[in-house]
């Protein structure tokens, strides 16, 4: 059976050293192997960095097995190539668009939009919490759900949960579309603008519950909170990450002139989520 790899990209830097605490973290939650990559234009400048992350992942994860990658080139492509096949890779970032060396915010944007499969994200004033660490109903995984069309991104949530033996809390938000432009408050209740209103809101509220059943029934253990507000999901979002000990969310990647590029949501969170975002690659 091939040995599961959690990737992780280092650059000296605190927001870097963040990312490979977490990303031990994560490996030993997975019993899998740590990959530590590092991409300089020099790769005789790669040796004390890598020395120095082994060090300290061997100081705080004793037993890890962990592997270094020099790459002479761009981080973005070090990274995405390294992500294939990992069970999850891990970059860090100050968030707000600040410059942290190699592995600055833009980077962490565009590893977010290329990265083959799911991607951690830790800013650099993140606080790593530890695997051993007891129960706390105030640090689940909080899970951004669109639709149906997120069933991987939904199934990884439950996974994350249960590896950490705490609740996932689900939000669906929306917005309403195509209103009628009479006043809602103002229109009767038994008006067509309404009726169309009351089923659009029955129908949105409904996916949650669809959409989890099945990963409810395959991951008994794991206690689900779902609720569907109103609004726009990046700000819904971002005030839930509050209290949360990771988000997940789907990488709903659009292709433009400069190649694909994320969402609003994704945007969001990256630059400003309270706790570190997980973004899952769909078909979207």
């Amino acid at each position: 059976m091939t040995l599961q790899h959690v990737v992780v990209g280092v650059d000296g830097t605190l927001a870097a050293v963040r990312a490979l605490d977490r990303a031990a973290d994560e490996a030993a939650r997975r019993d899998a192997e740590l990959r530590v990559v590092y991409a300089v234009p020099d790769r005789d400048e790669a040796a004390p960095i890598l020395a120095s992350a082994v060090a300290r992942v061997h100081t705080r994860r004793p037993g890890l097995r962990v592997t270094t990658e020099d790459v002479q080139g761009s981080a973005v492509r070090a990274l995405t190539d390294a992500s294939e096949g990992a069970a999850l890779t891990v970059v860090g970032t100050r968030g707000f668009g600040g410059v942290t060396g190699t592995l600055f915010g833009s980077v962490s944007l565009r590893l977010a939009a290329q990265a083959h499969g799911p991607l951690m994200v830790v800013r650099g004033d993140h606080v790593v919490d530890h695997a051993a660490e007891p129960f706390d109903a105030g640090r689940h995984v909080l899970l951004g759900l669109q639709g149906d069309g997120d069933a991987d991104v939904a199934a990884y949530a439950f996974e994350e949960a249960e590896r950490r033996g705490v609740w996932l809390h689900v939000l669906h938000s929306w917005n309403h579309r195509h209103v009628a432009p009479e006043l809602p408050s103002l229109l009767p209740a038994t008006s067509p603008g309404q009726q169309r209103l009351a089923q659009h809101d029955r129908a949105e509220e409904a996916v949650p519950r669809f959409s989890l059943a099945r990963l409810q029934e395959r991951h008994p253990r794991v206690g689900v909170d779902a609720r569907t507000v109103r609004g726009g999901p990046a700000h819904a979002l971002l005030e839930a990450t509050a209290d949360a000990s990771v988000v997940v969310i789907g990488a709903h990647r659009r292709t433009g002139r400069v190649g694909p590029h994320l969402g609003t949501v994704a945007h969001t969170l990256l630059h400003h989520s309270h706790c570190p975002v997980v973004l899952v690659p769909t078909d979207a």
